[in-house]
Protein backbone atom coordinates (compact mmCIF):
# COMPACT_ATOMS: atom_id res chain seq x y z
CA UNK A 1 0.00 0.00 0.00
CA UNK A 2 1.24 3.36 -0.80
CA UNK A 3 3.55 4.92 2.44
CA UNK A 4 2.65 8.20 3.86
CA UNK A 5 5.82 10.56 4.64
CA UNK A 6 4.62 12.77 7.57
CA UNK A 7 7.19 15.34 6.25
CA UNK A 8 5.88 15.62 3.29
CA UNK A 9 2.99 17.73 2.37
CA UNK A 10 -0.24 16.40 0.59
CA UNK A 11 0.66 17.03 -2.59
CA UNK A 12 5.01 16.62 -3.23
CA UNK A 13 6.52 18.71 -5.76
CA UNK A 14 9.80 17.33 -5.22
CA UNK A 15 12.27 15.47 -2.54
CA UNK A 16 14.88 17.27 0.18
CA UNK A 17 17.09 19.87 -0.97
CA UNK A 18 20.18 18.47 0.99
CA UNK A 19 20.69 15.23 -0.56
CA UNK A 20 22.49 14.42 -3.92
CA UNK A 21 19.46 12.33 -5.60
CA UNK A 22 16.60 12.76 -8.07
CA UNK A 23 13.50 10.98 -9.65
CA UNK A 24 12.56 10.88 -12.97
CA UNK A 25 8.77 10.08 -13.39
CA UNK A 26 7.18 8.85 -16.25
CA UNK A 27 3.90 8.98 -17.53
CA UNK A 28 2.93 5.81 -18.55
CA UNK A 29 1.26 5.42 -22.23
CA UNK A 30 2.26 4.57 -25.24
CA UNK A 31 4.12 2.21 -27.15
CA UNK A 32 5.44 -0.71 -24.90
CA UNK A 33 8.81 -1.20 -27.11
CA UNK A 34 9.36 2.04 -26.13
CA UNK A 35 8.67 1.98 -22.68
CA UNK A 36 10.80 -1.30 -21.94
CA UNK A 37 13.95 0.64 -24.43
CA UNK A 38 13.54 3.59 -21.11
CA UNK A 39 13.49 1.37 -18.37
CA UNK A 40 16.37 -1.12 -19.90
CA UNK A 41 18.31 2.32 -20.33
CA UNK A 42 17.78 3.42 -16.94
CA UNK A 43 18.35 0.23 -15.39
CA UNK A 44 21.40 -0.29 -17.31
CA UNK A 45 22.88 2.92 -15.52
CA UNK A 46 22.06 1.81 -12.58
CA UNK A 47 18.88 4.67 -12.20
CA UNK A 48 15.77 3.37 -10.53
CA UNK A 49 12.40 5.31 -11.81
CA UNK A 50 9.17 5.92 -11.35
CA UNK A 51 6.44 5.24 -13.28
CA UNK A 52 2.58 6.72 -13.28
CA UNK A 53 0.34 4.10 -15.52
CA UNK A 54 -2.80 5.37 -16.85
CA UNK A 55 -5.43 2.24 -16.46
CA UNK A 56 -6.31 2.03 -20.39
CA UNK A 57 -2.47 1.67 -20.86
CA UNK A 58 -2.52 -1.82 -18.39
CA UNK A 59 -5.65 -2.98 -19.55
CA UNK A 60 -3.51 -3.08 -23.11
CA UNK A 61 -0.43 -3.70 -21.91
CA UNK A 62 -0.80 -5.87 -18.53
CA UNK A 63 2.27 -6.68 -18.59
CA UNK A 64 3.76 -3.81 -18.07
CA UNK A 65 2.92 -3.42 -14.53
CA UNK A 66 5.21 -6.61 -13.81
CA UNK A 67 8.10 -5.15 -15.99
CA UNK A 68 8.43 -2.08 -13.76
CA UNK A 69 7.71 -3.52 -10.59
CA UNK A 70 10.71 -6.41 -11.51
CA UNK A 71 13.19 -3.38 -12.25
CA UNK A 72 12.86 -2.08 -8.97
CA UNK A 73 11.05 1.24 -9.98
CA UNK A 74 7.84 2.71 -8.36
CA UNK A 75 4.51 2.08 -9.98
CA UNK A 76 1.88 4.37 -9.83
CA UNK A 77 -1.94 5.37 -10.79
CA UNK A 78 -1.80 8.35 -13.74
CA UNK A 79 -6.20 8.18 -13.59
CA UNK A 80 -7.68 5.38 -15.82
CA UNK A 81 -8.21 7.24 -19.02
CA UNK A 82 -5.90 9.77 -18.85
CA UNK A 83 -8.83 12.77 -19.08
CA UNK A 84 -8.37 16.02 -17.63
CA UNK A 85 -9.01 14.56 -14.33
CA UNK A 86 -9.48 18.28 -12.44
CA UNK A 87 -12.39 19.33 -14.35
CA UNK A 88 -14.61 16.73 -13.86
CA UNK A 89 -17.04 16.21 -11.13
CA UNK A 90 -16.98 14.54 -8.23
CA UNK A 91 -18.37 11.40 -9.21
CA UNK A 92 -16.51 11.54 -12.53
CA UNK A 93 -13.19 12.48 -10.61
CA UNK A 94 -13.35 9.23 -8.31
CA UNK A 95 -13.84 6.70 -10.86
CA UNK A 96 -10.91 8.14 -12.60
CA UNK A 97 -8.62 7.74 -9.37
CA UNK A 98 -10.71 4.25 -8.79
CA UNK A 99 -10.59 2.54 -12.42
CA UNK A 100 -7.27 2.67 -12.22
CA UNK A 101 -6.57 1.98 -8.88
CA UNK A 102 -8.24 -1.26 -9.26
CA UNK A 103 -6.70 -2.41 -12.26
CA UNK A 104 -3.19 -2.07 -10.38
CA UNK A 105 -4.56 -3.59 -8.01
CA UNK A 106 -5.66 -6.58 -9.60
CA UNK A 107 -2.31 -6.86 -11.77
CA UNK A 108 0.06 -6.84 -8.88
CA UNK A 109 -1.85 -7.29 -5.43
CA UNK A 110 -1.43 -3.28 -4.50
CA UNK A 111 -3.13 0.07 -6.05
CA UNK A 112 0.47 1.62 -6.44
CA UNK A 113 2.80 3.72 -4.46
CA UNK A 114 1.82 7.13 -5.89
CA UNK A 115 -1.02 9.54 -7.85
CA UNK A 116 -0.36 12.10 -10.46
CA UNK A 117 -3.55 13.66 -12.00
CA UNK A 118 -3.71 13.59 -15.49
CA UNK A 119 -3.76 16.48 -18.00
CA UNK A 120 -2.64 19.22 -14.72
CA UNK A 121 0.70 19.77 -12.82
CA UNK A 122 -1.08 19.60 -9.69
CA UNK A 123 -4.12 18.08 -8.92
CA UNK A 124 -7.28 20.41 -6.83
CA UNK A 125 -8.05 20.14 -4.03
CA UNK A 126 -11.40 18.00 -4.74
CA UNK A 127 -8.79 15.58 -6.94
CA UNK A 128 -6.95 15.23 -3.87
CA UNK A 129 -9.52 14.81 -1.48
CA UNK A 130 -10.71 12.18 -3.86
CA UNK A 131 -6.65 10.39 -4.18
CA UNK A 132 -6.63 10.52 -0.15
CA UNK A 133 -10.11 8.67 0.03
CA UNK A 134 -8.38 5.76 -2.53
CA UNK A 135 -5.62 5.51 -0.32
CA UNK A 136 -2.87 7.65 -1.44
CA UNK A 137 -1.57 9.87 1.17
CA UNK A 138 0.32 12.02 -1.57
CA UNK A 139 -0.37 13.17 -4.45
CA UNK A 140 3.13 12.97 -6.84
CA UNK A 141 3.45 16.17 -8.86
CA UNK A 142 6.88 17.92 -10.06
CA UNK A 143 9.03 20.61 -10.03
CA UNK A 144 11.23 20.31 -13.99
CA UNK A 145 9.12 19.44 -16.72
CA UNK A 146 11.08 18.19 -19.71
CA UNK A 147 8.31 19.31 -22.31
CA UNK A 148 9.10 15.89 -24.06
CA UNK A 149 6.06 15.26 -25.23
CA UNK A 150 6.16 18.62 -27.09
CA UNK A 151 8.52 16.56 -29.10
CA UNK A 152 11.00 19.01 -29.16
CA UNK A 153 14.13 16.45 -30.25
CA UNK A 154 16.38 14.60 -27.90
CA UNK A 155 18.79 17.78 -27.54
CA UNK A 156 16.45 19.82 -26.35
CA UNK A 157 15.21 17.30 -23.54
CA UNK A 158 18.52 16.68 -22.45
CA UNK A 159 19.22 20.31 -22.31
CA UNK A 160 15.91 21.08 -20.25
CA UNK A 161 15.68 18.45 -17.74
CA UNK A 162 19.26 19.36 -17.25
CA UNK A 163 19.45 23.11 -16.95
CA UNK A 164 16.57 23.17 -13.86
CA UNK A 165 17.31 19.37 -12.47
CA UNK A 166 19.16 19.96 -8.55
CA UNK A 167 19.04 18.02 -5.44
CA UNK A 168 15.54 16.57 -4.42
CA UNK A 169 13.49 17.57 -7.86
CA UNK A 170 11.34 15.27 -9.26
CA UNK A 171 11.24 15.08 -13.42
CA UNK A 172 8.49 15.10 -15.46
CA UNK A 173 8.78 12.49 -18.58
CA UNK A 174 7.10 10.10 -20.77
CA UNK A 175 6.92 7.03 -22.26
CA UNK A 176 5.48 7.02 -25.99
CA UNK A 177 8.06 9.27 -27.18
CA UNK A 178 10.96 8.33 -29.42
CA UNK A 179 12.67 11.43 -28.35
CA UNK A 180 12.80 10.54 -25.02
CA UNK A 181 14.91 6.95 -25.39
CA UNK A 182 17.15 8.74 -27.49
CA UNK A 183 17.46 11.74 -24.57
CA UNK A 184 17.65 9.58 -21.09
CA UNK A 185 21.16 8.14 -21.86
CA UNK A 186 22.89 11.64 -21.78
CA UNK A 187 20.47 12.60 -19.44
CA UNK A 188 22.12 9.74 -17.19
CA UNK A 189 25.16 10.53 -17.92
CA UNK A 190 25.56 13.84 -16.90
CA UNK A 191 23.50 13.64 -13.89
CA UNK A 192 26.23 10.71 -12.88
CA UNK A 193 29.13 13.56 -13.39
CA UNK A 194 27.37 15.94 -11.28
CA UNK A 195 26.68 13.03 -8.54
CA UNK A 196 23.22 13.03 -8.68
CA UNK A 197 21.38 9.58 -8.46
CA UNK A 198 18.25 9.32 -9.72
CA UNK A 199 16.07 7.13 -7.42
CA UNK A 200 12.56 6.22 -7.30
CA UNK A 201 10.13 8.55 -5.50
CA UNK A 202 10.08 6.34 -2.58
CA UNK A 203 13.69 6.36 -1.99
CA UNK A 204 13.87 10.18 -2.69
CA UNK A 205 11.86 10.56 0.14
CA UNK A 206 12.69 7.88 2.51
Amino acid sequence: APRAFPRQPAQITHGPRDRPRIALTFHGQGDPEIATALLTEAEKHGARVTVLAVGTWLDTHPGMARRILDGGHDLGNHTQRHIAVNTLSEADALAEITGCADRLKRLTGSIGTWFRPSRAPAASPLVQRLAHRVGYPHVLSYDVDSLDFTEPGAPAVTRKVLAEVRDGSVVSMHFGYAGTVAALPAVLQELDRRGLRAVTTTELLS
